[in-house]
């Protein structure tokens, strides 16, 4: 169809305010009625004595491995008050998503890896190629984040070291693991919706509802939001967004192929027009 594809329709967009502008400026572009209603969110951890720990040290890590901006942007705030920016600058820096690179960039980072796939977990079986045994590698992380990256890398990494070639007969060490540390960088924490709001959006429901991560659907739900679902279409940024909507019961959503806003806005348009 010519013209903007999603004209005139209500699209729900869930993501915590600071990472929704770009997301609501490419929807109104399409034509859509945005709603933005911000389920959680980015506080400082419970406890910030593993991150202070961990930015007072940089420089024992060859690799930092970020899955969020929010992660970013925790570590490199942690790192200015340590006074250690310069250190994680050094750093060799991995990350997923457009969204997290530019985020990554904006910092002052160089990213040395993006991996094809689209979750942590792919992230961390591809970059275990690139790991020696000694490396260090540092995970910001959210306080209530999965552990997908951390044991995807962990288990990559051991399976690639052992699997290392040996004389019949030799007797060797343990292969060595590149260490993982994970710290919590930063928790999500849930807003609060006024029952006007969701009032207003049973009686004109949206086309479609993006969710960005497993713990917006969470709360998404935890805070009553399942009637709004009846008609809609779902969007998920990835598939570990996806099936976290589907263990919560909700139904099989559209995953978008770029884990970025434009490929939430393609994934909404293929939801809606097929």
């Amino acid at each position: 169809m010519s013209g903007p594809r999603l004209q005139g329709l209500r699209i729900l967009v869930t993501r915590p305010r600071q990472r929704s502008e770009e997301l609501c400026f490419l929807l109104e572009e399409e034509g859509a009625e945005v709603v933005a209603l911000p389920m959680l969110e980015v506080e400082p951890p419970s406890d910030a004595r593993a991150l202070r720990a961990a930015a007072e040290t940089l420089g024992r890590f060859s690799w930092v491995a970020f899955a969020s901006p929010a992660g970013v942007e925790s570590l490199s705030e942690a790192a200015r008050v340590a006074g250690t920016a310069a250190a994680l600058q050094r750093l060799k820096v991995a990350v997923v998503g457009a969204g997290t690179a530019r985020a990554a960039q904006a910092a002052g980072l160089q990213v040395h890896f993006t991996p094809e796939g689209t979750t942590g977990a792919a992230l961390g079986r591809e970059l275990a190629s690139r790991l020696f045994p000694g490396d260090e590698v540092l995970l910001p992380a959210a306080e209530e984040g999965r552990p997908e990256l951390e044991a995807a890398l962990a288990e990559a990494a051991s399976a690639r070291l052992a699997a290392q070639p040996r004389r019949p007969g030799e007797e060797v060490a343990a292969p060595s693991v590149p260490g993982v540390t994970r710290v919590v960088a930063y928790r999500s924490a849930r807003l609060q919706v006024a029952e006007s709001v969701w009032g207003d959006l049973r009686v004109h429901p949206p086309a479609a509802v993006l969710f960005a991560s497993p713990r917006t659907a969470e709360a998404f739900l935890e805070a009553g939001g399942r009637p709004v679902l009846d008609k809609a279409h779902l969007v998920a940024i990835g598939p570990t967004t996806a099936a976290a909507l589907v263990a919560l019961g909700f139904p099989k959503a559209h995953v978008a192929e770029r884990p970025s806003a434009a490929g939430l806005v393609e994934a909404a348009v293929h939801a809606i027009r097929g």
